[in-house]
């Protein structure tokens, strides 16, 4: 898995499942990560702890594919089992290596642990010529402390 830290401005999932192996087909850039929850634990293993920025604020995750990928499925699952907090998260992609994007989604939830604290999205879509993919997420619209974090992100 080839990753970078960018500034602020994986194992495989099931072959009948259809998820792209990100391991061998994209590149990932994020704003922030916390050494003991990786990127790769949200992307390329399945029911491990996921991905958690290393400090508060706006995170930013892109996947950059090596080839251009025709996307017919996204999806995200975010857990938080400590902190009651509204989130909220971005869904962009790009057809030329991130000079544009076009939104897909931007949705809110909150969280209310220990009652509320999974949110699982899929969304069926049909993205031809898919180079980068960015999730950006603000992880307490009211500016609090608490950090980003994603369970799983999968794509096919």
């Amino acid at each position: 898995m080839r990753k970078r830290i960018i500034s602020q401005t994986f194992h495989t999932p099931p072959a009948e499942q259809g998820w792209l192996d990100l391991e061998s087909t994209a590149s990932v850039e994020m704003t922030s990560e916390d050494n003991a929850f990786p990127i790769e634990s949200a992307l390329l293993r399945q029911g491990e702890q996921g991905w958690r920025a290393a400090k508060p604020g706006i995170q930013t995750i892109r996947l950059i594919f090596d080839r251009p990928q025709r996307l017919k499925r996204i999806s995200l699952v975010f857990e938080e089992t400590e902190i009651k907090r509204m989130q909220e998260f971005t869904l962009r992609w790009s057809p030329d290596r991130g000079n544009s994007f076009q939104e897909i989604v931007r949705q809110q939830w909150n969280f209310s642990p220990p009652t509320t604290i999974r949110e699982t999205e899929e969304y069926q879509v049909d993205l031809p010529g898919v180079t980068a993919l960015e999730l950006t997420i603000v992880p307490d619209i009211s500016g609090g402390t608490a950090r980003a974090s994603v369970k799983s992100l999968r794509v096919s």
